[in-house]
């Protein structure tokens, strides 16, 4: 079974690097307008104090979970844009200090929970293990609209190497979502990480192939910049299909960013 601590420390220290982006803002940066459209840096925030106390939650007390997700079917299109809002509107100090109590406790309930637990989600269930990635996957991608923001430009670390196995990992997810169907071989992937190393999945003879730098990469897969801005290479028709529907996150197809340069 997988050991939850390494991602945690790692979802611990991007969680941290991105509260000292927002922890003096005055009140009105908090309202920056960020890459996503109609989300202010609030609104940012406000979703990964939504996501960490529903990830909580389904961690804690499943019968609130469920509750959570009967209200999501009720409103498959809205849901995660209220619960932006709702804290959004929240005065920026009690939002952030809601923002550090919920990751905190889910940081402590992931940490306590039994070995090979599974939690139940919006997807599939989830290992502890996979929650704490997914969350860091969501705080480093919508770190990344606050930053955009702000005019900020985080260093890339090596903490990215979670979002690239999260990434490799839902290939098929990605395909199925948009109604394709699955690649029967698996793809090689080889990624350059910030410090230099080559991450590598699949076979070495894999006929589809993907390379290029972990960063790009993360940024395809959380569909925070589009592919043509990214020096990504695929080889074969079915990795060249992926690079332009991956997603690592749950839920329907996303709608991505547009090129840069292109009329929105």
């Amino acid at each position: 079974m997988a050991d939850p601590t390494p991602v945690l420390d790692d979802l611990r220290a991007e969680s941290d690097e991105l509260d000292r982006l927002v922890a003096e803002l005055s009140p009105e940066r908090w309202t920056l307008p960020t890459p996503a459209p109609g989300w202010t840096v609030a609104h940012q925030i406000a979703h990964l104090a939504w996501t960490d106390h529903s990830s909580a939650l389904a961690v804690t007390d499943q019968d609130a979970f469920a509750r959570e997700v009967e209200k999501a079917l009720a409103a498959p299109g809205d849901f995660v844009d209220n619960g932006a809002r709702e804290g959004a509107a929240k005065p920026p100090e009690r939002l952030l200090a809601d923002w550090r109590a919920g990751r905190e406790a889910l940081a402590d309930a992931l940490g306590a929970a039994p070995q090979g637990a599974r939690f139940p989600w919006y997807g599939p269930p989830m290992s502890a293990a996979s929650m704490a990635t997914a969350r860091l996957m969501e705080t480093w991608a919508h770190g990344r609209d606050v930053a955009d923001a702000l005019g900020e430009t985080p260093a890339p670390t090596d903490r990215l190497r979670h979002i690239v196995r999260l990434g490799v990992r839902t290939r098929n997810f990605a395909f199925g979502v948009h109604g394709l169907p699955t690649p029967f071989e698996e793809f090689r992937v080889e990624l350059r990480g910030p410090s230099g190393a080559m991450w590598t999945y699949g076979p070495e003879d894999a006929t589809d192939r993907v390379t290029g730098s972990a960063l790009d990469f993360c940024l395809l897969v959380t569909q925070r910049a589009h592919r043509a801005d990214l020096a990504l290479r695929a080889e074969g028709p079915d990795a060249d299909r992926w690079l332009d529907i991956a997603q690592a996150f749950a839920g329907p197809p996303g709608s991505g960013r547009k090129p840069k340069g292109a009329v929105r």
